[in-house]
């Protein structure tokens, strides 16, 4: 059985704003928040109309669940956390999208929430693109074994 994708897919405007994107995973769009304050990725399954994971087909929510636990521990690995915090809220942005945040006794906001506590830290652009070539061939690799 095919996994279904909307060809028609858009990423809600918030996301685009607050966010660069990564790549396309097999079900989820990979992005990473302009946030360099934490490790903060979103994934957002490429599904029209969705604001809640339950709301997903049996094979999407098997294949987000996959996604899911590959990113947070590549995650993990690579920034060598604390705790991985994955949330799905939607309160703001109804689109479904679910955060995964790399976590450390250390942050700024620990042990609260990361929300509200404060403004966002841009990466600069060779951050972004350091980023980008330290995970995405990662996770390509983790993708095609």
């Amino acid at each position: 059985m095919e996994l279904m994708i909307d060809k028609d897919f858009k990423l809600h405007d918030q996301l685009k704003a607050d966010c660069v994107e990564l790549l396309d995973l097999p079900l989820c769009k990979l992005l990473v928040c302009n946030d360099r304050a934490y490790p903060w990725f979103i994934l957002v399954p490429r599904v029209e109309n969705m604001q809640d994971i339950y709301q997903l087909d049996w094979q999407q929510q098997q294949q987000f669940l996959n996604e899911s636990s590959m990113l947070s521990e590549l995650l993990m690995t690579e920034y060598g956390g604390y705790k991985m915090n994955v949330a799905a809220l939607g309160n703001v942005v109804s689109q479904l999208h679910i955060h995964h945040i790399v976590r450390f006794k250390t942050d700024i906001s620990w042990p609260k929430p990361i929300w509200g506590q404060q403004l966002l830290t841009p990466y600069t652009e060779d951050e972004i693109h350091d980023l980008k070539a330290n995970l995405i061939p990662k996770i390509t690799s983790v993708l095609m074994s």
